[in-house]
């Protein structure tokens, strides 16, 4: 299977948001500088200064060599590279710079393309945004204009890299661990702690990496390219980014296009229990709506109940192989680790309800070959550090551990408190934010984007990451927007759905128009897996 597929959208979307690891390929990233890598500590040679503040160096953008994956991206042979250089913290006059990893992609059409060229945010954060390349070339986002990425911050081609091949290494351990197990805490505090002595000794400043300056570094990234007027797309934390980017820095936005909709205002740790609860009901009711999957699976949320509270007091232990082969390795299937394997999207939602009553029955393959793919990580490419300092200073303040656990009582009744004291896919989050140690940021960052610029909500209705009813919310302060769910769909959205493509294009092409959302009435969830009674 090769790595760029539409398969692999649900393994990228496992990593868009509210997590921190995913099964890959091990090893390092050729192309790319080492984690933590040192970055220049003078402002930048022949770079002019900011009128308002003297001493920090005004962005600039290097043209320079592409990004070289290990497994190689068409698009960029001909595309226009480079990286922008901008102050590390905007608030420390005299810092230092650091660089961000950009790729211009041309039109398909290169005859007469369209003028105003589409912006992408990625998900994560920490995300690797270059390795989404191929799912927007598939999704026709340069169809007709240029499409233009860049790492956000600390991302794997930039300087420096955020990544924290510690977690990952710990990640892989986890396996074999009880998922809210006193041991798996204590080993991935310990991760934490050495990721972030080392890149502090670098010299970095972790508070510097956040959604404020990640929108800042966008707004320097259309000057720097000279570009009057450019559309936004973003999904899941880039969704995030894109409204925080939208209400701060307004001026030379055309159109936003939000995928996955995390809105600024109500992301919080409690929250990700909500959109988890939202996601699994609206499974369920599919499967209810089909009679050959509500004959053979009757009452799913009593299995799923049954199920978590079952491997919570008694958690299996297993010996399996990973997905893709390989020396079988140790696993512990519990209540906490069931659950996540579910906001991971593994297995896939048309899977979901045979999986459940496999292990029902006894069989717990399917879950526990999942369980076993985190064995494997791709170390040194997701960028944790810059996960941490979002997540400490912009999602945990002004909540704890009683608050997540009450918001998880509320979508789940009847499950064991120590399942639902840990946010999915971001467990310890808590005692993690106390060792990483970054300032809060909360009241900078909850604020709901007011704007006249036209805006597409899109969510997937199999969302259990960013449940499909906060496009709404966010959308209540948003005058010229448009929400579409798309029936049947999970996290990340358009690469998933050409129903979706075509929505976006007819939004990007007119914006001021409604989208032509036609193709969505009738549109349901594809037939769910039956297994044998």
């Amino acid at each position: 299977m090769p790595k760029h597929s539409i398969r692999r959208v649900t393994a990228v979307a496992a990593l868009a948001c509210l997590t921190a690891a995913g099964p890959a390929v091990a090893g390092p990233v050729p192309g790319a500088p080492a984690p933590g890598a040192p970055v220049p500590g003078a402002p930048v040679p022949g770079a002019t200064t900011s009128p308002t503040s003297p001493a920090v160096p005004a962005s600039r953008f290097v043209p320079g060599a592409c990004p070289q994956p290990p497994e190689p991206i068409e698009a960029l042979s001909d595309a226009r590279c480079g990286v922008l250089e901008v102050p590390e913290n905007r608030t420390r006059p005299g810092g230092r710079t650091i660089g961000l990893a950009v790729a211009v992609i041309p039109a398909l059409t290169p005859a007469k393309p369209a003028k105003e060229p589409v912006v992408f945010m990625a998900g994560g954060p920490g995300a690797d945004a270059f390795d989404d390349i191929p799912f927007l070339v598939d999704s026709g986002l340069n169809k007709d204009r240029e499409l233009i990425v860049m790492g956000q911050r600390g991302n794997l081609y930039d300087r420096p890299n955020l990544a924290c091949p510690e977690v990952d290494r710990f990640n892989a351990q986890a396996v074999g661990l009880g998922y809210d197990a006193k041991q798996a805490e204590a080993l991935l505090l310990k991760a934490v702690k050495e990721c972030r002595g080392r890149l502090t000794s670098q010299g970095v400043d972790l508070g510097a990496y956040n959604t404020t300056e990640n929108a800042a570094d966008f707004a320097d990234l259309r000057k720097a390219l000279g570009i009057p007027l450019w559309n936004v797309y973003g999904y899941s934390y880039g969704s995030d980014l894109a409204l925080t980017y939208l209400r701060r820095h307004p001026e030379g936005i055309r159109a936003v296009a939000v995928d996955s909709v995390a809105p600024p205002r109500y992301a919080t740790l409690p929250w990700t229990w909500s959109s988890v609860a939202e996601g699994i009901d609206n499974i369920f009711e599919a499967c209810a709506a089909q009679p050959a999957c509500k004959d053979r699976y009757p009452d799913l949320r009593r299995t799923l109940t049954e199920q978590v509270r079952r491997l919570e007091a008694r958690p299996l232990t297993l010996n399996v192989p990973p997905p893709g082969g390989g020396k079988p390795v140790r696993v512990v299937l519990d209540g906490g680790a069931l659950l996540n394997l579910i906001v991971a999207f593994t297995p896939r939602p048309k899977d979901l309800p045979a999986a459940l009553t496999e292990l029902a029955d006894g069989n717990p393959e399917r879950f526990a070959q999942a369980r076993a793919a985190g064995s494997v990580q791709n170390t040194g490419v997701f960028a944790h550090g810059l996960t941490n300092s979002v997540a400490c200073a912009e999602w945990a303040p002004g909540y704890s551990q009683t608050d997540v656990r009450d918001a998880g009582r509320e979508a789940f009744p009847g499950w064991p408190d120590t399942v639902l004291a840990q946010a999915p896919q971001l467990p310890f989050q808590y005692p993690v934010c106390r060792v990483w140690n970054v300032p809060d940021r909360a009241s900078v960052q909850r604020v709901a984007t007011a704007s006249s610029v036209p805006v597409l909500l899109v969510s997937g209705t199999f969302d259990v990451k960013t449940g499909a009813g906060w496009a709404k919310e966010a959308a209540r302060s948003l005058p010229r927007s448009t929400t579409v769910q798309v029936p049947g769909i999970g996290h990340w959205v358009v690469p998933q759905s050409p129903c979706a493509q075509r929505v976006l294009a007819s939004f990007l092409d007119r914006p001021t128009a409604p989208p032509d959302t036609g193709c969505v009435d009738g549109l349901e969830p594809q037939p769910f897996t039956i297994i044998p009674e």
